[in-house]
């Protein structure tokens, strides 16, 4: 009686109250049943079969205009770019020639993960890549956590062909006599701020500016002192890539009218770049010092590992070939062949360019942002030839960009199309039948970072969220192998026993190990001191903490070994998934924590936007 008197007309702010609180516990009560925990808990895994991602595409119209050899020479534009133009120059310093070894390594972990991209692309044919992929293999969390991943390739890699771009360009003004680029226009503010404190500790020790430019050591150091020091102040040095920005401005308006002109733009680039770089082969060859490969691997099996994920970075793109399937005349033929042609044929290029260029001149020379270029202009006979890799790397890396462009729009507006993204990223443009508004949010995501980001750290970022996404499509043609029912596609991975091939390649492993790198391999597992790369001792847990990839990676492929035997799996994409992350693995812990980091990011957009607006959600508040 008392409770009812309380609740009366006269308090309808208090009665309003209860009613709130009335609903919001029965709500809880509701969620937090065993029963709806666990239905909320398998909805992180609920998958979209092959039949209505086909049908939900069939709905969205883009033009169809792709065939075998515009997908290969999109692979191509993809593959060869900042990678042979620009970050070859890196891997080759830290490995010398043998970083040939590396390339023919990382051919043969993305030929591995071709074929699951092959088998996957010809069965679902659309425009989500690996994304879609895991959400027909794994289900929507993997999904969500792959087209996340995926922003590290695109958006992220194109951020180092902006970079790279900008420093061919930059070069290219600078060779005319009356023309002088100001160093702050060339760079970003951070790169130029590391630069100035490096050069600033020298001349306090006494060095003139220089003397500093005329060594090796410092040389490169140089500009980027006097883009901080030169550059207008505004409360600090206004240090801005400006080329950087117009590219991706020009980039980005040309993939928004669309893929026909896209198509155009890249089969002519790709035309050039090749023809380029096979001048610089053929030309190159007859100036090869072999006195310059020796010592073939100056720092070891660790020198040329060190540039794991500049070689890597020249391969990624080739699974951007997949993000175009839907605008492919006939996407289950053609896109397993175009893969595979351009993996090949960049292969082949790159281990021959390689080659050259470490003959050409010393390795410990070229640690430099335009290695082709370099290397050419310190041959007398061949310095017109430095001229003309310098307009050819600035085509190159130009489609590079195009190819990527396209890519990461093309992965959002799927996202979109499945309730993971806001709608307006799955809109169509009515005219250009471009994903327009994905395209133009993909240039400002691209265009921002170039402001504040170094080139190194985005080359490392870009490798390893690429390299998860290969581990996941890999494990994803696994998953649909034990699935004897499953559905598949006119593609198929050729089965190969791994119970046979892997215990094989794990005792070849451990002999390899044990007879050719013993003292490595018994410090790694005793952790003996060692020195890190500023040449400080390192032991106990600061040591140990760096090992961390590489212990996880060693149980894998150990508890992978003894799987094989059992469940007997097809081995490519098993050998594709212990190649790609092996390469992971060699990529440092700092880079492990970034990517962790941003995974964190996307899983907190996941659960507070994704898993409510999803198309498979069902569950009605």
């Amino acid at each position: 009686m008392h409770w009812e008197s309380d609740i009366d007309s006269n308090k309808p702010k208090e009665l309003f109250k209860l009613l709130f609180l009335s609903d919001t516990l029965l709500r809880n009560l509701y969620i937090y049943t065993p029963k709806n925990v666990c239905m909320s808990f398998s909805n992180l895994f609920r998958k979209k079969s092959v039949t209505d991602i086909l049908a939900q595409s069939e709905q969205h119209s883009l033009a169809k205009k792709l065939g075998v050899r515009d997908l290969t020479a999109f692979g191509i534009a993809a593959i060869i770019g900042a990678g042979i133009f620009s970050t070859i120059g890196r891997a080759s310093y830290e490995g010398g020639p043998a970083v040939v070894f590396l390339f023919l390594f990382t051919a043969l972990a993305c030929a591995f993960t071709a074929f699951a991209y092959a088998e996957f692309s010809s069965l679902v044919p659309v425009s989500g890549s690996a994304y879609t992929y895991s959400y027909v293999a794994f289900g929507e969390l993997f999904a969500w956590v792959i087209g996340w991943a995926l922003i590290m390739e695109y958006a992220i890699g194109n951020i180092v062909v902006a970079i790279s771009w900008s420093d061919y360009f930059t070069n290219l003004l600078n060779s005319f006599p009356s023309v002088h680029i100001p160093e702050w226009m060339t760079m970003d503010y951070f790169t130029a701020q590391k630069g100035f404190e490096t050069i600033q500790a020298e001349l306090n020790k006494g060095a003139t500016l220089e003397a500093l430019q005329a060594s090796n050591q410092f040389a490169y150091e140089v500009p980027k002192y006097l883009a901080y020091t030169n550059a207008p102040n505004i409360g600090f040095p206004l240090v801005v890539d400006v080329f950087a920005l117009l590219i991706t401005f020009l980039i980005t308006s040309l993939v928004y009218r669309g893929i026909n002109e896209s198509r155009k733009a890249s089969n002519i680039m790709v035309i050039l770049k090749v023809a380029v770089v096979l001048l610089v082969i053929v030309v190159g060859a007859f100036y090869v010092n072999t006195d310059n490969w020796s010592p073939f691997a100056p720092n070891g099996i660790s020198g040329v590992l060190a540039g794991i994920s500049s070689v890597f970075f020249a391969y990624i793109g080739f699974d951007a070939i997949s993000t175009t399937a839907e605008e492919c005349k006939n996407p289950q033929r053609d896109l397993p062949r175009g893969i595979f042609a351009a993996i090949i044929i960049c292969t082949v290029l790159y281990v021959a360019i390689a080659l050259v260029i470490t003959g050409l001149v010393h390795y410990s020379e070229l640690n430099v942002g335009d290695p082709l270029a370099y290397v050419f202009s310190k041959v007398q006979d061949l310095q017109w030839l430095s001229g003309v890799i310098a307009i050819s790397a600035v085509v190159a890396m130009a489609s590079v960009f195009v190819v990527f462009q396209l890519g990461q729009p093309r992965i959002w507006m799927t996202m979109s199309r499945d309730g993971l993204l806001p709608e307006k990223f799955s809109k169509i443009h009515p005219k250009y039948k471009t994903p327009s508004y994905a395209t133009v949010v993909t240039g400002l995501v691209v265009a921002l970072p170039i402001l504040v980001t170094d080139l190194e750290m985005v080359v490392d970022a870009c490798s390893i969220g690429t390299l998860f996404a290969f581990v996941l499509v890999c494990a994803g043609v696994l998953k649909l192998e034990s699935n004897k029912n499953g559905p598949r596609g006119k593609f198929k991975v050729p089965y190969i026993n791994s119970a046979y091939v892997m215990p094989v390649v794990f005792a070849l492993v451990v002999f390899i190990l044990w007879n050719y790198f013993a003292e490595e391999t018994i410090a790694f597992f005793t952790n003996q001191p060692q020195a890190n790369a500023d040449g400080i001792m390192e032991t106990g847990w600061d040591l140990f903490k760096h090992k961390i990839p590489m212990w996880i990676f060693i149980l894998i492929f150990v508890g992978m070994t003894l799987i094989s035997i059992v469940r007997k799996m097809t081995f490519i994409p098993l050998a594709g998934m212990l190649c790609c992350f092996y390469m992971m693995a060699e990529l440092g812990l700092k880079n492990w924590i970034f990517f962790l980091i941003w995974l964190i990011i996307g899983l907190v957009i996941y659960f507070l936007y994704g898993i409510r607006n999803s198309k498979l959600n069902t569950v009605k508040s």
